[in-house]
């Protein structure tokens, strides 16, 4: 992924302008944290971009300096970029499904090859930038290997970590860092924003992946999204058979390359349905599937709360087995059962 911009998303122009108050109050090590999808790698990029600008204007990177041009073609001298190894072995942006098999982490080695970095002087005589994305693929002893450079930090050497789950990181790294939260935009600014780009597709997803504009824009890329219809439309009319039921949701597994759906976001589409139920019975209101109301309002009418909720729960627990079912197609009938059954008032689904 290169860094070819230089400008931070609409919503995230206060936290923005807070960081450039004033250049003294940089900080030596910023972490950035907020939900998947929200712009997190944007303000990274941006910020990057800004510190290692030699002519920055307004208070954003010029984009036309020799050290704005460098970033842009991913050859800047002064700055670094880490991630996991399946993403640095191939292009970042590929699909998932054709990395080759790397580590997911990022490992203790590549840390360890930034100390002749931060320790040497600068190529521009200016700063020095460590861009480190997503900061919770660091393992333990990654972690405990940055602690350790920036307990002794250099002088104009700045790291910004990126993170979705904040928690994931050791206390010592987050007590070593400014922590900048990133709200998640408002629907209509996500909106907005993917009305603005003409992605039609993503603003259909919207709901459904929690109003995180960026996550949309990537399901809607993704080539799945024919799959996720697929599945939606069998849970609004599921019928009474759970083999039946489960042999509808398998061949969305077996699709070619990108087309497929992954166990994981198969359940998690299952999970959000039955969250929608929920939703409606008890406070008439949806969040994700706006386009299904008629079904839904059906559905949540013939299903009592408690069977609701206990299929809510019993469908956490699945979530955990999703990536290593023992026997996939049994996983699919067991959960088939379960959602029949909860939509049915609790009367058994017919098999």
């Amino acid at each position: 992924m290169q860094y070819s911009e230089n400008k931070h998303l609409i919503w995230h122009d206060a936290v923005w302008q807070r960081l450039w108050r004033s250049d003294a109050s940089i900080p030596h090590a910023l972490l950035l944290a907020g939900p998947a999808g929200i712009g997190k790698h944007a303000f990274a990029q941006a910020a990057a971009a800004r510190m290692l600008c030699e002519s920055p204007t307004s208070g954003v990177a010029c984009g036309a300096c020799p050290s704005c041009h460098w970033l842009a073609g991913s050859n800047h001298p002064d700055f670094r970029y880490l991630r996991p190894e399946s993403e640095v072995e191939t292009d970042g942006d590929a699909p998932m499904g054709e990395k080759k098999k790397a580590s997911q982490h990022i490992r203790i080695e590549q840390i360890r090859e930034l100390e002749d970095f931060v320790f040497v002087g600068s190529h521009r005589g200016g700063a020095r930038l460590v861009v480190i994305e997503p900061a919770e693929a660091m393992n333990v002893a990654a972690q405990n290997a940055l602690l350790k450079i920036l307990e002794e930090p250099s002088v104009a050497v700045y790291f910004i970590l990126v993170t979705s789950r904040l928690y994931s990181l050791l206390p010592t790294i987050l007590s070593r860092c400014r922590v900048m939260k990133l709200p998640k935009p408002s629907l209509a600014e996500a909106s907005a924003w993917l009305t603005g780009m003409g992605e039609k597709e993503a603003l259909e997803l919207l709901p459904w992946v929690g109003g995180a504009p960026l996550r949309a824009l990537a399901e809607s890329q993704s080539g799945r999204t024919a799959a996720f219809n697929a599945v939606v439309a069998s849970l609004a009319e599921p019928g009474s058979d759970p083999l039946s039921l489960a042999a509808r949701w398998e061949l969305q597994l077996q699709l070619k390359d990108e087309a497929a759906l992954s166990m994981e976001s198969l359940i998690g589409v299952v999970h959000k349905w039955v969250l929608e139920l929920v939703e409606r019975k008890l406070a008439s209101r949806g969040r994700y599937f706006t386009d299904r109301s008629r079904a839904i309002d059906k559905l949540a009418g013939q299903a009592t709360v408690g069977g609701l909720i206990r299929c809510y729960n019993d469908l956490v627990k699945m979530r955990g087995l999703a990536s290593h079912p023992l026997n996939p197609r049994l996983y699919l009938e067991e959960l088939a059962e379960r959602y029949l059954r909860a939509i049915s008032g609790g009367r058994e689904a017919r098999g």
